[in-house]
């Protein structure tokens, strides 16, 4: 499925970012101009729409509202990067909690739900993709239930940084009367695929099947 270019493709959610503990790679003010450039060689973390939450229905094929079965959502994505001198590798880590719901109490229950961890390079190519499974136990009597997951990637420093000549490009200091003083860096094509092939995200979300997806798409 291509990324960040379809309704249903992996568009990152805003309130979904996690940012990275590693120090910016650079920040500088263009003097007279007002333009802040902050940037970190860490990936940006977050969960791509329609994939944050999952909805099983009993039985499986129905959509009614009353055959809802179990609703889960993942929430709190927390990250840290870390800057491994010795392999020259960014180690990103995030744990996110699952909050999950069932809508028949009986009984002790255990649901298992299968997450994705993807790194993405430039915003449409994908370099890496794992799964993985946190478990849902209610207790008898319960509705809710709750877990805990993890993902983790570990990104290339070199790759992640943009070359000196496209740093300088940015933070070059220019006075209003430069002749270039209006013009965004990043409005020429050579400075934004630098950039945009130097910067990585990790996306994690529920592993859901077509029908699942379209689900959410669509509600």
């Amino acid at each position: 499925m291509p990324l960040h270019s379809k309704p249903i493709a992996f568009a990152l959610l805003p309130l979904a970012l996690a940012a990275c503990s590693q120090k910016g790679e650079f920040n500088a003010t263009a003097a007279g101009i007002g333009v802040n450039v902050v940037r970190s060689p860490c990936p940006a973390v977050g969960v791509p729409n329609y994939t944050g939450d999952i909805t099983l229905f009993n039985p499986p094929a129905s959509r009614a509202a009353a055959a809802i079965d179990v609703t889960a959502a993942i929430t709190n994505v927390r990250t840290t990067c870390v800057d491994d001198k010795v392999s020259a590798e960014l180690v990103s880590t995030s744990t996110f909690d699952v909050q999950a719901r069932r809508a028949d109490t009986r009984g002790a229950r255990t649901v298992p739900l299968t997450y994705f961890s993807t790194v993405v390079r430039g915003g449409d190519v994908v370099v890496s993709k794992r799964l993985g499974q946190v478990v849902i136990h209610f207790a008898d009597g319960e509705a809710r239930g709750a877990a805990t997951g993890s993902a983790s990637a570990v990104v290339n420093r070199a790759a992640a940084s943009l070359p000196e000549n496209i740093r300088e490009r940015l933070t070059r200091k220019r006075k209003a009367t430069d002749q270039d003083a209006s013009i965004d860096p990043l409005a020429e094509p050579e400075v934004r695929k630098a950039v945009a092939t130097a910067t990585f995200e990790v996306l994690i979300g529920f592993q859901l099947n077509p029908d699942q997806l379209q689900y959410n798409v669509t509600r």
